[in-house]
């Protein structure tokens, strides 16, 4: 299973924020957001919690409206939801389906694409191998550890195959070890698709491990106070002494 990015996709931004704000009754969250994201590109959100970092998220996957601001996601402009549907979305929770197999949770998001039975089985069947999880195919969600089933939720955002992957934390609940294991997942498949990544944490490890860009975000009302660009080579191990350094210099910025 592959998908890349055509000469199009390279012309036209993945996301693009122009003065999005947004409030919950009197609470301004989001003032004056613009934000640029390439295809192909990996940035990370950090700031207080909040400052409207998973808010714009629900914005950019249409779960959410914006009160003031243009957006436009690979071309399409606020309410035009032509590629709309080539956005996955991670969660904090895996959010898999107890009463499905590992497989069935995989093709889930297929069965809206009209896919008859024997090609949705495949092509979950392919990204479970992509995962490392192909024996697990039949296994049910309670027989996984916290890690496979962040895999599975991984391997279920991209079966899809969606041109841009937003997550929210997915791995915040992994112990040091796993949640390492997954940074190196997502890198790796990232690479290999081609696939635009926004996500939001609190962890400048990880954010420098993962991002291209790190994007600072005010206490809210959120703001963008500062976009770091890191020009480190790639897998990026937090006991490097360049690595640690920047990681470092972050904490010291946030």
């Amino acid at each position: 299973m592959n998908f890349h990015l055509s000469a199009h996709d390279v012309k036209t931004p993945a996301i693009a924020l122009n003065g999005i704000e947004k409030s919950f009754d009197a609470l301004k969250v989001l003032e004056n957001i613009s934000l640029v994201v390439s295809p192909g590109e990996v940035v990370a959100l950090i700031g207080t919690s909040g400052c409207g970092k998973s808010t714009l998220l629900n914005i950019i996957a249409d779960l959410l409206q914006p009160d003031r601001g243009e957006i436009s996601v690979n071309g399409a402009v606020n309410n035009l939801r032509s590629d709309r549907d080539r956005i996955a979305y991670m969660f904090q929770e895996d959010r898999l389906l107890p009463w499905r197999s590992i497989r069935a949770n995989v093709a889930f998001g297929l069965e809206a694409q009209h896919m008859d039975r024997s090609t949705r089985r495949a092509k979950a069947d392919a990204m479970l191998a992509h995962v490392g999880l192909s024996d697990f195919a039949k296994s049910w969600p309670h027989q996984l550890s916290g890690g496979m089933r962040s895999r599975v939720a991984l391997a279920r955002s991209l079966v899809v195959e969606p041109r841009i992957l937003l997550m929210d934390e997915p791995f915040s609940k992994l112990d040091p070890q796993t949640r390492s294991q997954m940074h190196g997942e997502v890198i790796r498949l990232q690479k290999m698709h081609g696939i635009t990544i926004l996500f939001v944490t609190h962890d400048i490890e990880e954010a420098v491990v993962l991002a291209d860009r790190i994007v600072m975000m005010s206490p809210r009302p959120g703001r963008i106070r500062s976009i770091k660009t890191l020009d480190l080579s790639r897998p990026r191990i937090p006991t490097d002494p360049v690595v640690s350094e920047q990681i470092r210099q972050l904490r010291v910025e946030a």
